[in-house]
């Protein structure tokens, strides 16, 4: 393999990984926008999703087209158990009071999952085969492909929701200023909720497309969701376009550096990247053009 194809292929390997770590930063900043709550927790629906999947599929012998949607809906559930239980109960509560609870869910989560599934790690089967393509001396599997699909359809979809749907504009209206979203009649609460059931479906699927290629078990989610944060950082913790280019640009950054530096390194690039962002620019990238749009 020459030195283009090489590129390519990092460029490939970056681009499927980078929409990964954007479809789980979307996660972060759209709680956020409506919450101004870091949700810590973010990971752990990625695992979910994926477990939940070989779980249904397995262990219920649900057809895989089945397992995924009741695995999307059983973790949305579980976002939604997590807002009435944790979040809600607490009256004016400080921001750091709300990260420390979101820390401590995503450890209860990530215990329940260890003590029902155990420490192995599991896969779903490709969703299309698992020959591999080539394109211009480089490959790429089919379920990358799923990747691809699955993120745009997600940015699609964000898109059409917050801009055209009577719930999305009054979650953008929180967002922009929770007081007067209030006092027009908006249901905050309403709409809190409504951001961590959306929040946990994009986790679980994000969690479970790429459970064909990286395989899942019960603590996937800690690296996952620390690389969705630093993606949402990137984007200005924008519930759009800005944070997926973050994770793009993320994952990139890591093929590139595992392939000309050292994989050792691919891990410790995100967050040399983080600490950089917070330094020169701690509003994020895209920071000015998703507030000139709310």
């Amino acid at each position: 393999m020459n030195l283009s194809q090489q590129i390519l292929q990092y460029i490939l390997s970056g681009l499927s990984t980078g929409a990964i770590y954007g479809l789980v930063g979307l996660g972060f900043a759209i709680i956020f926008s409506s919450t101004a709550i870091v949700n810590f927790a973010q990971g752990e629906f990625v695992m979910l999703g994926g477990m939940l999947s070989v779980f249904f599929l397995e262990v219920v012998k649900l057809p895989l087209w089945l397992a995924v949607p009741v695995a999307i809906l059983t973790a949305t559930m579980t976002g939604v158990a997590f807002e009435r239980l944790a979040i809600r109960p607490l009256k004016q509560a400080t921001p750091l009071s709300l990260v420390i609870i979101t820390i401590g869910g995503s450890i209860l989560l990530r215990g329940l999952a260890m003590l029902f599934w155990g420490k192995d790690t599991h896969a779903l089967p490709p969703f299309s085969g698992n020959e591999p393509l080539t394109l211009a001396g480089a490959t790429i599997l089919p379920q990358h492909l799923w990747i691809f699909a699955v993120t745009l359809l997600v940015i699609t979809g964000n898109k059409l929701f917050f801009y055209y749907s009577i719930s999305g504009k009054a979650m953008r209206a929180c967002a922009h200023n929770r007081r007067a979203a209030s006092l027009v009649g908006i249901d905050v609460q309403r709409m809190v909720l409504y951001s961590f059931a959306l929040s946990s479906a994009i986790g679980a699927m994000a969690g479970i497309i790429i459970a064909p290629l990286t395989m899942t078990s019960y603590d996937v989610g800690i690296m996952l969701g620390l690389k969705g944060f630093c993606a949402a950082i990137i984007g200005g913790m924008s519930s759009g376009l800005g944070t997926v280019i973050g994770g793009i640009v993320l994952g990139l950054l890591e093929s590139f550096g595992a392939g000309f530096v050292s994989s050792g390194y691919k891990d410790a690039i995100a967050f040399v990247i983080l600490l950089l962002i917070l330094i020169i620019r701690p509003q994020g990238l895209f920071h000015r053009g998703e507030s000139e749009r709310v």
